[in-house]
């Protein structure tokens, strides 16, 4: 009977061991999950993001016949449904899942094409928490061999158009920032991207390009790149500014500060396989086959010159804001700026206004105000444009033509040394040819500005 009661005793020992083992199991399971899922569709890329209550360890692998994507997550279960995922625009057939191991989870994709994976962590952010990214970047997609193609406005040469890329910031994953109502800067700034987009095309003379179309994420040097594979004469990236505090308002213009042009020079003088590629629409500069001293001196002018040529266009879009909305700085800013950093391309950021101000946020999301701004903005880029066009252009090839003059009438501050300045001439052009003896100038004063 002692023999029995003891045999039974270590039989349920035995058995509450396994179930805590099993409970433990179970408690590591529970205590991580895939809660959502979503799927970002890109010309080149598709990007799948998995929200997780914590990080996690992970694979990915590939297996060919029938083609698939198998990505391995441990300790986690699932309590997201991945069947109700959008596919199309992707290389994605179907989504499977299962445990796997007892506590790990495994999602396997069908693929229709062939693709070539990267995976990531992100930490959490306003919007998000963990996540685990999984891009399927597309592996036989041809390149696109017309972006690099000068536009033509009319068949006869030296008259193509200036080109004006735009670059909507943010996009898919990274919603940016995040007004007090819920509205995110990444969707405001697409639509007002593409109502300037419409806006400079109705004009003679310019065509304009997008970096993105649509809610998908673009890497910041990847937006410069494409600025570079459409030949662009001007590179805008489109914000909506935030600040801590719900107080600050109105709109603002960056250029590259010169501290973050010291160091990009070093960047492309270190990338010996970009001197080749380093040909862009305004600048035609060519690095190959020069020694690191000359290509150094070549590169820094290039890169001054298309500072000097952002803060002109800058002033310019900044005078043609102040009349539509208000301004946050009465001036250009300066700072390294990722996204800026085309050594030679003029580029700018344009902050249309600070989302994070709840009157501002309102405004933004209107069609009316975001048609004034982008109005204002080809206004400020046209006026630049129409005294210092590219070379090669219908706009050069009409002023050729004509030569002449531009009127300004002074406003407060305006100096000449800063008129000069943004009309890509000389303080002493200015002088001759308004007959002026001294640098001093007076409000309401109207100048003749040389066109060219």
């Amino acid at each position: 009977m002692k023999r029995r009661a003891d045999g039974v005793g270590r039989l349920v020992a035995a058995l509450a061991g396994v179930a805590g083992l099993m409970l433990m199991s179970l408690s590591v399971a529970a205590g991580n999950a895939v809660e959502n899922a979503r799927l970002w569709p890109a010309p080149d890329h598709t990007r799948l993001v998995f929200d997780l209550e914590s990080g996690v360890e992970h694979r990915v692998f590939s297996l060919e016949n029938p083609r698939r994507l198998v990505i391995d997550i441990e300790n986690v279960r699932l309590a997201a449904q991945l069947s109700g995922l959008e596919l199309d625009g992707s290389p994605i057939r179907r989504i499977r899942s299962a445990p796997r191991n007892g506590d790990d989870l495994r999602v396997v994709l069908d693929l229709d094409d062939a693709i070539e994976p990267r995976s990531f962590e992100l930490e959490p952010n306003q919007k998000y928490g963990h996540r685990l990214v999984v891009d399927l970047m597309n592996k036989n997609q041809s390149p696109d061999r017309a972006a690099g193609q000068p536009v033509i406005s009319r068949d006869d040469s030296g008259k193509r158009d200036i080109v004006v890329v735009i670059d909507a910031g943010h996009g898919g994953e990274d919603p940016g920032a995040i007004g007090p109502s819920g509205t995110h800067e990444k969707d405001v700034v697409l639509e007002l991207a593409k109502r300037l987009k419409n806006r400079i095309e109705r004009a003679e003379g310019y065509t304009a390009r997008l970096t993105r179309t649509g809610d998908y994420y673009i890497g910041l040097r990847k937006r410069t790149v494409l600025a570079r594979e459409h030949k662009a004469d001007l590179f805008i990236s489109v914000h909506a500014d935030a600040f801590r505090t719900s107080a600050p308002r109105g709109a603002s213009v960056f250029a590259l500060s010169r501290s973050g042009a010291t160091s990009e020079t070093a960047k492309w003088l270190a990338r010996r396989e970009n001197r080749s590629d380093l040909i862009g629409g305004a600048g035609s500069l060519s690095l190959k086959d020069k020694d690191d001293t000359l290509a150094g001196v070549l590169l820094d002018l290039s890169m001054t010159a298309s500072i000097n040529a952002s803060v002109g266009v800058g002033d310019h879009i900044l005078d043609s804001l102040d009349h539509v909305t208000r301004l946050h700085k009465s001036g250009v800013e300066q700072a390294a700026f990722a996204v800026l950093k085309s050594p030679d391309i003029p580029s700018i950021l344009v902050e249309a206004g600070f989302i994070s101000n709840p009157e501002e946020e309102r405004k933004l999301q209107r069609a009316t105000y975001q048609n004034k701004l982008a109005e204002a903005v080809f206004s400020g880029v046209e006026s630049y444009f129409r005294r210092s066009p590219p070379p090669g252009t219908l706009l050069a090839w009409r002023q050729n033509q004509g030569g002449g003059t531009d009127s300004y009438r002074v406003r407060r501050g305006d100096t000449l040394s800063d008129l000069a300045r943004r009309n890509s001439t000389t303080v002493n052009q200015i002088k001759q040819l308004n007959g002026l003896s001294s640098d001093q100038v007076v409000v309401g004063q109207t100048l003749k500005i040389p066109a060219s």
